[in-house]
C-alpha cells in the first residue's frame, strides 16, 4: 500500500494531526518536545483512496530526549520509503532553521512533498503560510489540526491525481503494509526493559521500533503485521508498565502509555507477557498477568534474556519454571518459554506457540460430546457446592468463545465450590486442550418446563 509520511521537528503537531486523519487518539499527545519516539502506521481511507499514513518522531529542532538522534535515524528510514511527504511546521513560531535543515533533506529524497501549516487558528499565525513557499514546495496548506480547519484540504491534495504513486514504483523499503484485518491480535507487554520491542524486532526480522537500555524507551503502542505459515498476526508492542505511584510521578505521557498498554492487553486475542529471566517473575509481573487473564485474553509467558542463564545448568529451566508457577498460580494454564531476543535463540517458538493458543481460544465443544464428558466426569467426582447442598449437574453447553464459556445447569440455585470450579476447568482443559487460555464457567439452576409450572399453579 501506498504511504505518507508525517515529518518536521518536535512540537509541530505531527501526532495531533496523525489522531486527527486517522480518527484515533494512537499517538500520544503532550506539549513536551520528544513525546513521539517510534514511527506510528494506520491506515486511512479518504474519497475511495486508501494509504498508509505514518508518524515519525521530530527531526532536528530543540528536544531534550536522550534518544533524540535514535528518533532522528528511525524517522530517516520512514522517510526513505515514502510515496509521498507532508512536511508539517508551526505557523505560530514561522519559518526557523531546523525547517530549512529539514526542507533541504526532503529536496534531496526527489519525494512529492506538501507542505502543512500548523496552528493557523492562533492569531500569531495570521499570513504565516507566505514564507513557507521559499522552500519550492507546493502546495501549501494551512491547517489546525487541533480543531479540524483544513485537514480535509490536506487529504484531498494527498489523494490527488500523480500523488501517490503506484506500489510498483515505492521503495521497497518502506515500513510493512498494516491495512488488511489479521487473524490475531497480540500485545506485548511486560515491566519496563524486559525487551519487548527487542522480541518485536526479532520477530519482524527488522528494525521496527526503537531499543535502547533506557527504561520507558517505547511510548506509544506500535503497531506491526507479520505473516507466519500464510495467517496474519496484528503485533502490538507496549510501553514497559509501572506501578501507580511510579507511573503518576512520571507524568502525563507515562500515565498515557501505561493505559495505552492496558488497551493493548483489552484489545488482543493473546498476551505475551515479556519477564526477565534474570529476575524471575516479580509481583507486577503477576499483576499485569492478572490483568490479562481478567480480561479473558489467552496468555504465553516469555522468559526473555536466556542466554545469560545458561551458565546455571541444565536443570534450570525447570527450577525458573516452577518458581513462574509459584508466584503466578492462577497463569498456570498460560506455557512458559525461554528466549532470547538478542540472539534470536527459540524466539521463533513465541509465534508457535501465540498460533496455538489462538486456535484453543476459538475451539468450540459439541453439545453432546461436552454432557458426555460431564456425566463421566460427575459420576466419578460429584458437584460440591459451599452449602454443600446435593447439587446434580443436568447437562452443560459452551455459550461462547475466545475465551471459552461454559454454562453447567443444575437443579438447585447453587455455585460451585470454588476447588471443584477448579477441578472442573482443570478436566476440561485436560479433555478438550484449551492451551493457554482461561476459561469461563456459570452455572444456572434449569427452569422447570412450562408445564411443569402450570400444573404447579392450578
Amino acid at each position: 500500500m501506498r504511504t505518507t509520511v508525517l515529518v518536521g521537528r518536535p512540537n509541530v503537531g505531527k501526532s495531533t494531526l496523525f489522531n486527527r486523519i486517522t480518527g484515533a487518539r494512537r499517538a500520544i499527545v503532550a506539549p513536551v518536545a520528544g513525546t513521539t519516539r517510534d514511527s506510528l502506521v494506520r491506515p486511512v481511507e479518504w474519497r475511495g483512496s486508501t494509504f498508509q499514513l505514518i508518524d515519525t518522531g521530530g527531526l532536528y529542532g530543540a528536544s531534550e530526549d536522550p534518544l533524540h538522534d535514535l528518533v532522528m535515524r528511525q524517522g530517516q528510514r520512514a522517510i526513505a520509503g515514502a510515496d509521498l511527504i507532508v512536511f508539517v511546521v508551526d505557523g505560530r513560531e514561522g519559518l526557523v532553521p531546523a525547517d530549512e535543515m529539514i526542507a533541504r533533506e526532503l529536496r534531496e529524497t526527489g519525494r512529492p512533498v506538501i507542505v502543512a501549516v500548523n496552528k493557523t487558528d492562533d492569531k500569531r499565525a495570521r499570513d504565516a503560510a507566505a514564507e513557507f513557499y521559499q522552500f519550492g514546495f507546493e502546495p501549501v496548506i494551512e491547517i489546525s489540526a487541533e480543531h479540524g480547519t483544513g485537514v480535509a484540504e490536506l487529504l484531498d491534495e494527498i489523494v490527488g491525481p500523480g500523488r501517490l504513486r503506484d506500489d510498483s514504483q515505492t521503495s521497497q523499503g518502506r515500513l510493512r503494509d498494516d491495512s488488511e484485518t489479521p487473524d490475531v491480535s497480540v500485545a506485548i507487554v511486560g515491566r519496563p526493559n524486559v525487551g519487548k520491542s527487542s522480541l518485536l524486532n526479532r520477530l519482524l526480522r527488522e528494525e521496527r521500533v526503537l531499543v535502547s537500555e533506557t527504561p520507558g524507551t517505547t511510548r506509544d503502542a506500535i503497531d506491526a503485521s507479520l505473516t507466519w505459515h500464510k495467517r496474519r498476526f496484528r503485533i502490538v508492542d507496549t510501553a514497559g508498565m509501572r506501578r501507580p505511584g511510579r507511573i503518576r510521578a512520571g507524568g502525563k505521557v507515562e500515565l498515557v502509555s501505561v493505559a495505552a498498554a492496558s488497551r493493548a492487553i483489552v484489545e488482543a486475542d493473546v498476551v505475551a507477557l515479556l519477564i526477565d529471566a534474570q529476575e524471575g517473575a516479580t509481583d507486577l509481573d503477576a499483576a499485569i498477568g492478572g490483568e490479562a487473564d481478567r480480561a479473558g485474553r489467552g496468555i504465553v509467558i516469555v522468559a526473555n534474556k536466556w542466554d545469560l542463564m545458561k551458565a546455571e545448568g541444565p536443570t534450570y529451566a525447570t527450577t525458573f519454571d516452577d518458581e513462574t508457577r509459584r508466584r503466578m498460580r492462577f497463569l498456570d494454564y498460560a506455557p512458559i518459554l525461554h528466549v532470547s531476543a538478542l540472539t534470536g535463540e527459540r524466539a521463533p517458538k513465541v509465534i508457535e506457540a501465540i498460533d496455538k493458543v489462538a486456535d484453543a481460544r476459538r475451539t468450540r465443544v459439541p453439545t453432546p460430546l461436552l454432557n458426555r464428558f460431564v456425566e463421566a466426569v460427575t459420576a466419578a467426582n460429584p458437584p460440591v457446592s459451599p452449602g454443600r447442598k446435593h447439587v446434580r449437574i443436568l447437562y452443560a453447553a459452551q455459550i461462547g468463545v475466545e475465551p471459552p464459556s461454559f454454562v453447567f445447569f443444575t437443579n438447585v440455585v447453587t455455585e460451585f465450590h470454588f476447588s471443584y470450579e477448579r477441578f472442573l476447568i482443570n478436566q476440561l482443559r485436560a479433555r478438550f486442550g484449551f492451551f493457554g487460555t482461561p476459561i469461563r464457567i456459570a452455572v444456572r439452576r434449569r427452569r422447570p418446563a412450562g408445564g411443569a409450572r402450570r400444573a404447579r399453579a392450578r
